[in-house]
């Protein structure tokens, strides 16, 4: 047997496997499963981005792209940044990724050096403390609870905050909770991280999908000095439903994005081509269909938190954004774990066991279904309860 890396050896596998191929198991049988754990959505790309790449395609636009992405990609993403979020990036500052995934992977290999620290919310995305073992660094978890909103405080950041620590990762809004920081929230903490000059890496790939009013806001866009230290990472997978696309885009100080595009040009030397360009179509067509969309996940998500607050042993906490609920479930006696294997099984009802999240008294159920499939996912979710 070929021995294996250190590197690869320290990387955690997915502890929600097991749950997502029996379910896939069990629809290949010809059994209904009502599958609460995809994380993406239900509609399809837009028309008009899949003609673009069409086009393209037919003009023969299939040719290596520059390893930062397309000019005049990039040249839209800066002036996006600049309109919606209030964040003055060039399009120099602005590099085109594989998916937003790549670019986190890319920046976090930028940054980190052997031992430095990664400061990690937990839940977490399952990727952002792998990435950082990757990268030889060491995740650090900050833990929240629906108490605190799932969100972290000044006081908690600075506390964890040693001469090792690098960046802070922060998801806002949050997959798997939904939570999103508010304003001063965000000013509390930027003041912190300009205090210690450390870095910020940005998740906001959720931000088109806020609810009831919400405001989502760019951590970089609260003063120069923050901007400084912040590297904002978003994409289009979720606004513009194209996941399969891989489809993402970093920003951030000229010196990092330079880095962090020698990574990529000899990782994957640059973004699909055709891609690419639905990508410019997104951005410079029509942005009405993102708003259909964010109000058929408000509707399913109203929805779904009245039925789950019905629930006897459920504990559930609004999310504003997003399209995930994290309800726990400590009362039940159950790891997470067995707890979604038992619906599984017993209902046919899937969910993500929050450990996989650093959660594990917590499951996530995801919202980008139909209202019919939520009605008939509760109901089964609420007959196993009642069995506990």
């Amino acid at each position: 047997m070929i021995p294996l890396s250190q590197r690869a050896l320290a990387i955690a596998p997915s502890l929600t496997f097991a749950i997502d191929s029996r379910a896939k198991e069990l629809t290949a049988q010809g059994v209904a499963v009502c599958n609460f754990g995809v994380g993406e959505p239900d509609f399809d790309t837009p028309r008009h981005i899949r003609e673009a790449a069409k086009a393209a395609l037919d003009r023969g636009l299939t040719k290596y792209t520059p390893p930062p992405g397309l000019p005049r990609l990039r040249e839209l993403v800066a002036q996006k940044l600049a309109r919606e979020n209030a964040l003055a990036y060039s399009p120099a500052q602005v590099m085109i990724t594989v998916g937003g995934k790549q670019g986190l992977f890319n920046v976090l290999m930028a940054l980190i050096n052997p031992g430095d620290e990664a400061l990690i919310p937990i839940p977490y995305w399952v990727t952002y403390p792998e990435i950082v073992k990757m990268a030889h660094g060491a995740p650090v978890f900050l833990p929240t609870t629906e108490a605190t909103g799932f969100k972290i405080t000044p006081e908690q950041l600075s506390a964890a905050i040693t001469p090792r620590t690098r960046l802070l990762i922060l998801n806002s809004p949050s997959n798997p909770t939904g939570a999103v920081y508010t304003r001063q929230e965000l000013s509390a903490l930027a003041e912190v991280l300009v205090e210690h000059r450390l870095a910020v890496i940005a998740d906001e790939i959720y931000e088109k999908l806020v609810y009831d009013g919400v405001e989502h806001v760019s951590i970089g866009s609260l003063g120069e000095e923050i901007f400084n230290l912040t590297v904002t990472c978003n994409g289009f997978s979720k606004a513009y439903a194209a996941t399969g696309w891989r489809l993402g885009y970093v920003a951030g100080p000229q010196a990092l994005i330079k880095a962090a595009t020698n990574i990529q040009s000899h990782v994957t030397s640059c973004v699909n081509s055709f891609a690419q360009y639905g990508a410019i179509a997104a951005l410079e067509g029509p942005q009405d269909e993102i708003e259909t969309m964010r109000q058929a996940f408000e509707r399913r998500r109203d929805v779904l938190l009245a039925r789950l607050r019905e629930i006897p042993g459920l504990q559930v906490a609004q999310p504003d954004g997003a399209f995930y609920i994290f309800p726990g479930i400590a009362a039940t006696g159950l790891d997470s774990m067995t707890f979604c294997q038992r619906l599984l099984e017993q209902e046919y009802v899937a969910l993500v066991p929050g450990i996989g999240f650093g959660a594990d008294a917590n499951v996530r159920i995801s919202y980008a279904t139909d209202i019919e499939t939520i009605e008939k996912g509760v109901n089964g979710l609420s007959r196993f309860m009642a069995t506990l």
